[in-house]
């Protein structure tokens, strides 16, 4: 049963998303058109399995979702506000001090 995200609860998932390379060029990819998990694969360059991992994290956040198309599966975004909003967050310009690297943290996991 799908529910609805609200408020912090959304920026925290699209931030734990986005928080991976992977799932941010895989973001970047469905905001072009929806795919396949084996064309996004092979567009990306990874294997399919890293690939199911992603998709499996980016549908557990509920940024992607999963549509039957005959015997295979496509993937989509979950909304289409999502395309915009990655249009402004690659637009936006950040304030970085050039002797300054983003901390990482040990917390690797998804949503």
């Amino acid at each position: 049963m799908l529910t609805l995200a609200y408020d912090i609860e959304v920026l925290a998932r699209f931030g734990r998303a986005l928080a991976d390379p992977i799932r941010c060029r895989i973001l970047l990819a469905l905001r072009e058109a929806p795919a396949h998990p084996a064309a996004l694969a092979d567009a990306l360059e990874i294997s399919r399995t890293r690939l199911s991992n992603h998709l499996a994290c980016l549908r557990d956040c509920g940024l992607v979702v999963a549509v039957p198309v005959g015997r295979r599966t496509r993937y989509e975004l979950a909304d289409e506000r999502l395309r915009h909003a990655l249009d402004d967050l690659r637009s936006a310009v950040l304030a970085v001090e050039a002797d300054r690297t983003c901390p990482d943290t040990e917390d690797k996991g998804c949503c």
